[in-house]
């Protein structure tokens, strides 16, 4: 798959790249040092609000937070719109995770998150969540998926199409070092997997395996 990335991904053994962004919720900044030496964090990056995987994703990500707090790690989410667009989402869908707004993708950067050429997209067959009875072409899929939660996008949302499509997405656990332990990049299994977030079982396998505080 041809990518435009600066980096490889972030893989586990390597420190994980610090950040600092605009918090979702208006409490400054969100920044990964500010877990460094007290708690292991799972990091979801995300693309933005218009892409109804994520949207879903999202919910996932905020269902499973405290079943990871139980097991000493905190949830931090990066979502790629606008602080703005996302208070006026989160207005309407409150999420108890912890999120911040990166809408120029700089997280997704450095984390070395993988962004293919556009053109390969056009033959993609998806059935991310299995709820299909086949996998349908990404447009359809997407569309369907989109009409669950009548989402209708507005001019950041179309905006962030513009300037961000086919950005890929990635989840990372990093321990209270600051070193990534596990990585979940989308795609790794080629083009079926667009729009595929890990289980919450997959996840908290991965957290119960972190090193011992």
């Amino acid at each position: 798959m041809l990518t435009t990335g600066l980096r490889p991904p972030v893989s586990p053994g390597e420190t994980a790249p610090d950040f600092s962004l605009p918090a979702v919720d208006g409490s400054a900044t969100v920044s990964l040092a500010d877990y460094r030496g007290r708690n292991s964090v799972f990091l979801a990056l995300f693309v933005g609000l218009w892409c109804p995987f994520c949207r879903r994703a999202i919910a996932q990500v905020a269902a499973n937070e405290k079943r990871l707090k139980a097991l000493g790690v905190e949830t931090l989410g990066v979502v790629a719109t606008a602080p703005e667009n996302a208070r006026l989402y989160f207005k309407f869908r409150p999420c108890r995770v912890r999120l911040g707004a990166d809408p120029e993708l700089w997280t997704h950067r450095a984390y070395g998150l993988p962004k293919p050429v556009a053109e390969e997209y056009g033959s993609a067959r998806i059935n991310p969540d299995g709820e299909f009875p086949e996998p349908l072409p990404l447009e359809e899929a997407a569309a369907r998926v989109g009409r669950f939660d009548g989402y209708a996008m507005n001019d950041a949302d179309t905006a962030d199409v513009a300037r961000q499509w086919p950005q890929l997405t990635g989840q990372f656990l990093i321990d209270r070092d600051g070193m990534v332990r596990w990585a979940n990049i989308e795609c790794t299994e080629g083009l079926i997997g667009i729009g595929r977030f890990p289980s919450a079982d997959e996840i908290l396998a991965a957290a119960r395996a972190l090193p011992a505080a």
